[in-house]
């Protein structure tokens, strides 16, 4: 089963924060971008990936189109293992992370997505689970003042979430929010990065009394794990990391450091599917939780729902919070009730509607055949 032509569709969908657009991430959020990578084999089977991410996505798909895609063509699409192991090995000498990886990370998932097709089953079968149905957290984005980001949880609880994940850094805020929302509600935070050691141990004894469910990358840089070690041993809160972790390598060299009690690999900047079994393996053997991030709402959504499926069943999972105009999966990208379902078709078990990618996509689709 060949490959013989790969697409490149990036789209860019408009959506509603409920409030005047922040700055963050690099990013003035009025609307999203999302690169979805179809492979299609000779079979005529055909998966769908998908590629880190946002601003990124151009990076992202130069590397598919000139570097990465043209050396797929012709292989055997049912080698998976082999050929995504060949591959890095390739490519290693372009870096062990960033846009090389993310175009490894949508071929790789859309390598799942056809042996899922293959076996006539869903890829969380494959990994030893079974399709469920998963309490999801609402993700929002960063809103900064107290009253937005109050307003934001509110909202999220009128939609029937009871898990909720704030991206602030103001400790104002993060107590409106906590107000907003009662004792009971399952509140995690986010801070992607912003302070030093001394910074991190300071706002985290600031944050003991909002019981927060965790404390996520508080420290810059995100690869200083000694350092994200000793905010672990002075915090009362648990500490997570791990969507920006280069590789399996860089990822054991935190487990060791002990500087994590919950890892968070992206399947999309990470390498793809089976580099995160591997993770979850090695985080589980250090008797660290493992919990997807998932920031995103392509291929690599499905994707991680079919890990959680797997690997964290019991673990509420990150659905971003913004009224998207449209979806190329329609509702499956959206919580009923503060709950998301596993896709049970074969493979990541839906098809994108291809007139959404159509109305949304930025420019013609890049094609990659021999």
């Amino acid at each position: 089963m060949k490959i013989e032509r790969i697409e490149i569709h990036l789209i860019r969908v408009p959506f509603d924060m409920g409030a005047a657009p922040t700055a963050f991430a690099g990013m003035n959020w009025t609307s999203v971008d999302s690169l979805f990578v179809r492979v299609c084999t000779d079979a005529g089977l055909e998966g769908w990936g998908e590629g880190w991410g946002h601003v990124a996505c151009p990076t992202t798909s130069a590397a598919l189109a000139s570097l990465v895609g043209p050396a797929f063509i012709g292989r055997d699409a049912a080698d998976r293992s082999s050929l995504m192991a060949e591959m890095g090995h390739r490519f290693h000498i372009h870096g062990r992370g960033g846009p090389i990886v993310y175009a490894l990370s949508a071929i790789e998932i859309a390598l799942w997505d056809i042996a899922g097709k293959c076996a006539s089953l869903p890829i969380a079968s494959l990994l030893g689970g079974a399709p469920c149905e998963l309490a999801a957290y609402a993700s929002l984005l960063r809103y900064s003042e107290p009253m937005p980001v109050a307003q934001a949880v509110e909202r999220a609880l009128a939609q029937g979430f009871r898990h909720i994940k704030l991206h602030e850094i103001r400790l104002d805020a993060v107590l409106a929010a906590r107000a907003a929302c009662g004792d009971s509600v399952w509140m995690a935070l986010d801070t992607n990065c912003p302070w030093s050691v001394s910074q991190s141990i300071e706002r985290a004894r600031a944050l003991e009394d909002v019981r927060l469910a965790w404390l996520e990358e508080p420290l810059w840089p995100p690869e200083d794990f000694p350092g994200l070690a000793r905010v672990r041993a002075a915090a009362s809160m648990p500490i997570a990391a791990g969507e920006n972790v280069a590789g399996i390598h860089e990822f054991t060299a935190m487990l060791r450091a002990g500087a994590v009690d919950i890892c968070q690999p992206s399947v999309i900047k990470f390498g793809g599917i089976e580099a995160v079994v591997q993770a979850v393996t090695l985080a589980r053997a250090h008797g660290i939780d493992y919990v997807p991030h998932c920031f995103y709402f392509g291929p690599g959504y499905l994707a991680s729902l079919h890990l959680a499926a797997a690997f964290a069943p019991g673990e509420a999972f990150e659905l971003f919070f913004g009224d998207l105009e449209a979806s190329p999966y329609h509702e499956a990208v959206r919580a009923r009730k503060g709950r998301v379902r596993v896709p049970a078709g074969p493979g990541l078990g839906l098809e994108p509607d291809m007139a959404v990618i159509e109305r949304y996509r930025l420019g013609p689709p890049v094609v990659i055949e021999g």
